[in-house]
């Protein structure tokens, strides 16, 4: 089986047990939290000090904007994406906004962020909401395109999520296992558009812990049916599949946090995040070491190859993207 493992920390620095812990080499991800953040300058200091311990670790963090944002002091607070989806000329801002958050993102030392968010706002859906840029699947589509391409213009790998969608369901999967009992048609002509259109620009999707019972019993991001045959099969997507945390309740469903990380890579996850539980994430580790997991060659495609000077906020394109958020009315600071 290939498949590898994304943890977290729980503060500023390494300790001599996180160290440990990175250095086992089923261990190819960390992702970072508000926890772990006080300012850019030691965010970079603390990613170059997992660089020290392991090179080739991918360093990741929620930065959508909105109220998913983890580095905070001393970085744009940007605007949640439906904010952007009301402006006019919301197309260039978006990628405006794209690109202003991966170059933050890079220049504090990370790889990557979690984004952008392809679900659509259906009004059901409370942990979606305002993280979603649109209701209506076309125009959801190409803002989410231009915020990828801002993303890639700053260098950095976009991951979209979550796949198929998780705008209808009412239940947050952080606390509950939602169901979304609509149709594979009904599915392809909605919540499937943003991906299916913009499926050429990703380098990383994300699956939903959403039960879709029409399609298959089990979540997403544990369903082979989802994994393999529709996003690897019939729409040909060769990039990387990072489960969402699996800590999560709507992830229990697969057990104890050995047998979820183990649904999650059979199912064709390539990395399965395990975040704010120490004794599971190690569950989790042992798991894949007694299956000797390899890691999948694709998952190097999300390494940053350039990170931007410190100085970032002194260059022109800094000054023109921030300046046309400012004068959209998106920026607070």
């Amino acid at each position: 089986m290939q498949g590898s493992l994304m943890l977290d920390i729980d503060g500023l620095w390494l300790t001599a047990e996180d160290r440990h812990l990175l250095r086992q080499p089923e261990v190819g991800g960390l992702i970072l939290f508000a926890r772990n953040v006080e300012h850019p300058r030691q965010v970079r200091e603390l990613c170059l000090s997992v660089r020290q311990v392991r090179p080739d670790m991918l360093i990741a963090v929620d930065q959508e904007g909105g109220r998913v944002q983890r580095l905070r002091h001393g970085f744009i607070r940007l605007p949640p994406m439906r904010a952007i989806a009301a402006c006019p000329d919301a197309e260039r801002l978006a990628h405006r906004c794209g690109w202003l958050m991966a170059t933050e993102v890079l220049a504090a030392g990370l790889d990557f962020s979690f984004a952008p968010v392809l679900d659509l706002d259906h009004g059901h859906s409370a942990v979606v909401g305002n993280r979603a840029f649109e209701g209506e699947p076309a125009r959801a589509a190409r803002l989410a395109g231009a915020f990828i391409d801002g993303m890639h213009a700053a260098g950095m790998a976009a991951t979209g999520k979550h796949f198929p969608g998780h705008g209808w369901a009412e239940a947050d999967s952080h606390v509950a296992i939602p169901v979304d009992e609509r149709s594979l048609e009904e599915l392809r002509a909605a919540d499937l558009v943003p991906f299916i259109a913009n499926l050429s620009r990703l380098d990383a999707v994300m699956p939903a812990h959403v039960i879709y019972p029409q399609v298959d019993p089990q979540p997403a991001g544990f369903s082979r049916r989802w994994l393999q045959d529709v996003l690897r099969g019939e729409l040909g997507f060769d990039g990387v599949i990072f489960s969402d945390d699996l800590s999560m309740a709507g992830a229990h469903v697969a057990g104890d946090a050995a047998a979820r990380v183990e649904a999650a890579l059979g199912a064709g996850c390539d990395m399965g995040l395990v975040c704010n539980d120490r004794a599971a994430a190690e569950l989790a580790l042992s798991a894949l070491q007694r299956l000797g997991t390899q890691s999948p060659a694709r998952l190097a495609r999300m390494r940053t190859a350039r990170s931007p000077s410190m100085a970032y906020k002194e260059s022109p394109q800094w000054l023109e993207a921030v300046g046309a958020l400012r004068q959209a009315g998106l920026l607070d600071q």
